[in-house]
């Protein structure tokens, strides 16, 4: 889950949600990114996250009892290996996309980590597997896949207040035409980005959030409690061209 501490409280977004907020960001990128496994693209897009239920989990806590934020997790082989079964159950391109992304959270961590080295050495594997079976090149692979990791960095910008005030430009992250994006806030705080990257000159996106007034929780059954009585809250931003 993704927390933000708030005046009010934790401001909760759950990686599903964030997840289909990439989505919505796919679904407005130019009619160039749009290939013939474009649903597909869209799905793993939207579902990359979807291993990450967090009420199924028992540590949700840190130690001084507040909710643990995603970053603050490590490599979990149960995790990636639930994300890679759900993955593949829908096809092996969405697989392969989810895969190269696992590669990208967790590579560096996993240097340094026998298991996870494991893992991923095999996923690599797979990949290579895949791209042959589908008919797809590396460099295809690499492109569709930018698509995701660019909709889910601009994703979690949203979901963690990473936009400023005061017209200051954010980096993204490079898209799938491997170009450098920033997010800018305008003064009617509406929000744009350079380069515009987008088939229409204006859209929404929306996603829900929960708000926790209880700092700290004494274990996870209790924090489960306050997140299912939190009231849900929809957050929405108007995106313009420039």
């Amino acid at each position: 889950m993704i927390v933000n501490y708030t005046e009010a409280g934790w401001e909760i977004v759950t990686q599903r949600a964030h997840g289909l907020l990439a989505a919505q960001i796919a679904q407005q990128w130019k009619q160039s990114a749009r290939t013939k496994r474009w649903m597909e693209l869209l799905m793993a897009i939207a579902e990359h996250d979807d291993a990450q239920i967090e009420l199924e989990r028992n540590n949700l806590l840190t130690p001084q009892g507040g909710p643990v934020d995603f970053k603050m997790k490590v490599f979990e082989q149960r995790h990636c290996t639930q994300t890679m079964d759900f993955a593949l159950s829908k096809s092996r391109y969405i697989a392969l996309l989810c895969s190269i992304h696992l590669d990208f959270v967790y590579g560096a961590e996993c240097m340094h980590h026998a298991q996870g080295r494991a893992f991923l050495q095999e996923q690599k594997k797979l990949q290579k597997r895949w791209q042959k079976e589908l008919g797809m090149s590396l460099a295809e692979a690499q492109r569709d896949y930018r698509l995701l990791e660019w909709c889910d960095a601009l994703s979690l910008l949203l979901c963690q207040h990473g936009n400023q005030p005061e017209a200051r430009a954010v980096e993204i992250s490079q898209g799938p035409d491997k170009r450098d994006y920033q997010l800018v806030q305008s003064a009617d705080q509406t929000l744009t980005v350079r380069p515009w990257p987008f088939v229409n000159p204006g859209f929404e996106l929306s996603f829900e959030t929960r708000l926790i007034p209880q700092l700290a929780f004494k274990n996870s059954a209790e924090f489960r409690s306050a997140f299912l009585e939190a009231e849900v809250t929809e957050k929405r931003w108007t995106f313009k061209r420039d």
